[in-house]
């Protein structure tokens, strides 16, 4: 017989992951049924809220018309003349929560750009755990200090402002949700490629230009979106405006005066002084379930933006 050729070996493939992964072992099965288990908690748990919710909520669309709940200017479910507008609190959260996201919004950017692109290793490694600390603070300290700091501050520029007040709530929660901006922001300046900063280099632009005309329009979508979670916060805030902005449910958009948010009216009647199953005590669900809606389109709308950022990159 003639020789026969030797014959090398194949390096064999490594399997595809699927098959690599296939065979598990106790201890990976117990983590991915914990993972599993702790997703479909979270779940659970959204979904036994908006059950009490819509149930009190019916209840109380049956004794109260949704006409007058959605085009009477007055709120007052406490008073013998009672009133079941919501508008009065939908002007105050929004109120407060536009004087706080216009406030943070220019030294959120700021911030954000500067640690992203001016400050050095060193600078940014003291400022940012600084902005982190500044987000930790207690929010029922940031309302103390709304009354008893911000307040007479302002009085002396402006004789006409109230004790209790939307223009001091504002400005102490946009130093509340600074932060938030300034953290995702720079994340956002931050994903924006090298190539782009290196081409607009390579053309002749300065640094300034550079970061104003191709870093953040870039990264505009993820600025944005990271504003649209600050007006969410903004909005669910609840102690600021409980301390800082009074409890007088007013259809206005002048700051100097006392207004009343929908989480200091859900303050006001958990306190307990409300009977449990009457009138008054489920416009404390139906306020809630408004103030979820409310939240859950500027969540909605942020994560679509976010979304179509990932999609164009």
């Amino acid at each position: 017989m003639p020789p026969q050729p030797p014959t090398h070996a194949q390096p064999q493939r490594p399997a595809p992951l699927s098959l690599r992964g296939s065979a598990k072992g106790p201890g990976e099965r117990l983590i991915e049924l914990l993972l599993a288990a702790c997703g479909w908690a979270s779940v659970a748990v959204t979904a036994g809220i908006l059950f009490t919710l819509a149930g009190e909520t019916l209840a109380f669309f049956q004794e109260v018309s949704l006409g007058d709940f959605l085009l009477d200017t007055q709120w007052t479910p406490l008073f013998a003349d009672k009133h079941f507008g919501i508008w009065p609190l939908v002007s105050g959260s929004v109120l407060i929560a536009g004087i706080g996201v216009g406030s943070a919004l220019p030294f959120g950017i700021f911030a954000a750009i500067y640690l992203s692109e001016y400050a050095s290793p060193r600078a940014r490694g003291l400022l940012k755990p600084g902005l982190e600390i500044l987000a930790g603070v207690p929010t029922i300290v940031y309302g103390f200090f709304a009354l008893v700091v911000v307040t007479p501050l302002l009085k002396l520029v402006l004789p006409g402002l109230g004790s209790f007040n939307a223009l001091s709530a504002g400005l102490v929660m946009g130093l509340m949700i600074t932060p938030m901006i300034a953290s995702l922001s720079e994340d956002a300046l931050r994903a924006v490629p090298a190539g782009l900063r290196e081409a607009a280099y390579g053309l002749g632009a300065r640094r300034h230009v550079t970061v104003w005309k191709v870093v953040l329009p870039a990264a505009m979508s993820g600025v944005v979106t990271s504003v649209l979670l600050a007006v969410a916060r903004a909005i669910g805030e609840t102690m600021i405006v409980a301390i800082a902005a009074g409890q007088q449910a007013n259809l206005t958009l002048d700051p100097r005066g006392p207004v009343q948010t929908m989480t200091a009216f859900i303050v006001q009647v958990s306190m307990g002084d409300t009977p449990a199953g009457s009138l008054e005590y489920r416009t404390l669900f139906a306020v809630a379930s408004a103030l979820f809606l409310l939240t859950f389109a500027i969540n909605a709308f942020a994560q679509r933006l976010t979304k179509r950022a990932r999609a164009a990159r």
